[in-house]
């Protein structure tokens, strides 16, 4: 019997991969002002930096343990053996507590739940190992692995025009430290342990873009790797960012270029560009 494996709504998938693999994604929720709805579905990562900019409050709301369990009971009765559930960094979301909550309804091993320390393709590319490998046969310890070996392998890097909406939203964790007293630099942040850290404090955004494209560069080092390049209404930045790593990665394999889902962007605001990368 198959392995299903599931994500949510900040894994940023490309929608082709989630129909081709089969990959259940169970959303979040946005907020913006007093209209809730879910991720992706009437609201725009483009709504949520307009609304971001004029100030409108923005919130975000993980599923509830119910509406896991109900995923997880779907699948087992349309014939999946066992779940494999890879979530966000349960250092900046309930979700993934959510996930274990709803695991413990079923027989201990039947879910299995993956902490992928990030979210966006950071947690993405886990999802993908983990269905890839799925669907070769693999039996749930061997997905669940699959996953949990991508976390390990993955790094993520990312550039904010400002630490604003970080702080409104309270992810900004250690960075609070290293930047509250110089707001006027440019933040490059990184993941680490599933928490947003400071990495480098930059004087302009043209240095700490191409500082992006090092530390992206220096990450893969001579390494198979697969790359994704994110943003938030900052297309053109995005497109500078892809064109230099395709043109400094020899061995690059996938690269995503996407803007990131309205939950994310709502955190990170308008401006944004990060670099999600994985070692084969």
């Amino acid at each position: 019997m198959p392995v299903s494996v599931v994500t949510d709504s900040t894994a940023c998938l490309p929608a082709a991969a989630v129909g081709e693999l089969e990959i259940s994604v169970v959303p979040l929720r946005v907020t913006l002002g007093s209209r809730t709805v879910v991720d992706g579905l009437g609201v725009t990562s483009t709504d949520v930096a307009r609304a971001l900019r004029a100030k409108v409050p923005v919130s975000t709301s993980r599923p509830t343990p119910a509406e896991f369990a109900a995923r997880y009971q779907k699948l087992l009765d349309a014939g999946a053996s066992h779940v494999v559930s890879v979530h966000l960094s349960s250092a900046l979301s309930g979700t993934w507590e959510s996930a274990v909550l709803a695991a413990q309804d079923f027989p201990h091993g039947i879910v299995r739940v993956v902490d992928s320390r990030s979210t966006a393709m950071g947690l993405g590319f886990p999802a993908l190992a983990a269905a890839r490998r799925a669907a070769e046969g693999g039996s749930a310890a061997e997905v669940q692995g699959a996953a949990s070996a991508t976390v390990d392998h993955t790094r993520t890097y990312f550039y904010v025009d400002t630490l604003e909406y970080l702080r409104r939203g309270g992810r900004i964790g250690t960075a609070a430290a290293l930047f509250a007293t110089t707001l006027s630099v440019k933040p490059l942040l990184q993941l680490v342990e599933g928490q947003i850290v400071g990495l480098e404090k930059v004087r302009t955004s043209s240095k700490a873009l191409a500082r992006l494209v090092e530390l992206t560069v220096r990450a893969a080092g001579r390494d198979h790797v697969d790359v994704a390049v994110h943003h938030v209404a900052a297309a053109e930045r995005a497109g500078m960012i892809e064109t230099q790593l395709r043109d400094q990665l020899p061995r690059l394999g996938e690269l995503y270029l996407g803007e990131l889902g309205p939950v994310v962007g709502a955190h990170l605001g308008p401006g944004v560009v990060g670099t999600v990368i994985v070692r084969r």
